[in-house]
């Protein structure tokens, strides 16, 4: 039995190492056979020369270049890379691997037929402070929604997991990811997964380690272009693929309208004003609860706004861009959140 594994990856030279040596040290029975495919965004920070030197010690570590520099294309080549795989593993380079993970992914597959794709939990890692205040909001069901897989503490079926294990035979029968998608690859091949038939199985008993950006702006860019993409997912299957996407798009027309409404009548201003005060109430209890003191309070309390308004914003642009006008995505939206 074959497991390949594919990691998509551009200028992780920090994280890289320790990525792939989680992999080569997962705990998997005798006979299951290991390749691991760096598919490599052309880096220029020294990750290209790291996996370089891990070479040695993995026979079957392979580095591809991927010229387009695109996640998409990055899953493909890796999947394609090893055409006699049973099963593809797909791994974030900042994702760290628990020992069980290729094991329990293997074993939940096997068991259940129904079951086509296998995640585990995130452990937000952090490398400076601020990056510690956007784990600890990236953990909440306030910061990212009910029923989102971060977020999720129990095993069962769910609509996407991070890190998923696939049976090569699924790539067969509904195709590849969607090169055109430059976020929201993984929601849209999922979808598809559940489309055709077929299960996606979040599994709290394994974990990953993610190292969370450590950038406000970075933070703000990533999430408007998760909500950009969205609706390109959604005019494709011409669905909502979840409903909890509707929330921060519906969250910035509130405040959009809110002045408005005092315009209209006064009465309705105030009751627009009492929903906004339940959201900023909302945040300050979920802040109080995961902050360890005064500074972190005000720091955490800030990010919260920024995951809503971000992707709420990409969101209506997305509309605007992809419903309204009937465009093409456009350029500066396909670069990347580094």
């Amino acid at each position: 039995m074959k497991i390949s594994v594919t990691i998509p990856c551009r200028n992780e030279v920090r994280y890289i190492s320790e990525c792939i040596e989680a992999i080569y040290a997962s705990d998997l029975d005798a006979g299951i056979a290991i390749s691991v495919f760096v598919v490599d965004g052309m880096s220029d920070d020294g990750t290209r020369e790291k996996v370089g030197s891990l070479q040695g010690k993995y026979p079957s570590l392979q580095l591809i270049d991927n010229t387009r520099q695109l996640t998409p294309y990055a899953f493909n080549l890796g999947i394609h890379a090893e055409p006699t795989a049973d099963y593809i593993q797909i791994v974030g380079a900042r994702h760290i691997l628990s020992p069980n993970y290729l094991k329990e992914c293997l074993e939940q597959l096997k068991k259940d037929p129904q079951t086509w794709c296998v995640g585990g939990k995130i452990v937000n890692q952090y490398i400076n402070k601020t990056g510690e205040y956007i784990a600890k909001a990236m953990s909440t069901s306030f910061g990212m929604g009910l029923g989102n897989f971060r977020t999720l503490n129990e095993s069962g079926y769910t609509d996407t997991v991070t890190s998923p294990m696939y049976p090569a035979w699924v790539f067969e029968k509904i195709g590849y990811f969607d090169e055109e998608l430059v976020r929201n690859q993984d929601d849209d091949f999922n979808y598809r997964v559940t489309k055709n038939g077929g299960k996606i199985f979040f599994h709290a008993g394994i974990w990953l380690k993610y190292y969370v950006r450590g950038n406000l702006r970075q933070l703000w860019k990533q999430f408007m272009q998760y909500g950009y993409w969205k609706v390109y997912v959604n005019k494709k299957h011409q669905a909502v693929t979840t409903l909890r996407q509707l929330v921060p798009p519906l969250f910035v027309l509130f405040l959009v309208v809110l002045p408005f409404l005092f315009l209209i009548h006064s009465i309705l201003g105030l009751i627009g004003l009492a929903f906004l005060g339940i959201y900023v109430l909302l945040g300050l209890l979920v802040t109080s609860r995961i902050s360890e003191d005064v500074a972190e309070f005000n720091r955490i309390l800030v990010i919260f706004p920024i995951l809503h308004i971000s992707y709420g914003w990409g969101y209506l642009k997305g509309i605007a861009t992809f419903l309204i006008a009937n465009q093409k995505p456009g350029d500066k939206y396909k670069k990347m959140s580094r």
